[in-house]
């Protein structure tokens, strides 16, 4: 039972493990410790939730048409500047991004844009521009503000020619038993169960399918549900989906 959670789990395992050691030799560091994780977990309670409830409505409202226009492969320089624009506008901390981006990816949007949005969020949001510019001038803002952007485009440039879509875990061909669900991305929001309760339950806090209610008669309410899962964590092979 203990193997089987640290080989599922091993970063919370390593975590746990360091904690320990923490607490054995220094008890000192592992209160401090302690104390900036509740601040961290407490942060992140609050940011989480609001940013998949923003996903949701992102891949709700906004067309994957829309995505590939805008921030796809042939967006050009045009695409450059609203991913610029989208990250520096951005709120939260840059862990609150990673979801969106995963959504954005999965519509359409280039490895390239991804990468811009990230570092822009990152390193160039409006904020702290401004206080940038209060405690050490404009013009140190203004010359590391254009130093860094053409620093992202280079970063962004080589991240695209390096890493194809192919190359990520959420980008990867389907389970080839069918319909599968990626334990490491769902985040037990329940949306799937709600809209398919016959083929979707809750298991330990994180969504599974029911083999036994499978039926190819369900097959666009199927879609449907794997195009309202917000971290994509859903995946199906229409060659292992079959009606026997």
């Amino acid at each position: 039972m203990l193997f089987q959670f640290i080989k599922k789990y091993k970063l919370i395992s390593v975590t746990i493990t360091l904690y320990f050691f923490t607490f054995v030799f220094s008890k000192g560091h592992f209160i401090h410790a302690l104390q900036n994780t509740r601040h961290y977990l407490f942060e992140m309670l609050m940011v989480m939730p609001v940013i998949f409830m923003l996903t949701v409505l992102i891949e709700i409202w906004i067309s994957k048409e829309a995505i590939m226009k805008h921030l796809g492969e042939r967006s050009g320089l045009k695409g450059i500047g609203f991913s610029v624009a989208l990250g520096s506008l951005s709120a939260g901390p840059i862990y609150a991004a990673f979801p969106i981006c995963k959504m954005l990816l999965s519509k359409g949007a280039s490895i390239v844009n991804i990468v811009v949005i990230l570092s822009a969020w990152a390193v160039i949001k409006v904020p702290m521009l401004a206080n940038e510019a209060r405690f050490l001038g404009p013009k140190f803002m203004t010359i590391r503000w254009i130093l860094t952007v053409i620093s992202i485009y280079l970063m962004a440039y080589i991240m695209g020619v390096l890493i194809k879509k192919e190359d990520l875990p959420q980008m990867k061909a389907s389970n080839p038993e069918g319909l599968s669900i990626n334990e490491n991305y769902c985040v037990g929001c329940s949306i799937c169960v709600k809209m398919l309760p016959e083929v979707f339950e809750i298991n330990q806090k994180k969504a599974v399918v029911n083999p036994i209610h499978l039926d190819p008669s369900n097959m666009s309410a199927i879609i449907k549900t794997i195009e309202k899962c917000p971290t994509k964590a859903i995946t199906l092979n229409n060659k292992g989906f079959s009606s026997n």
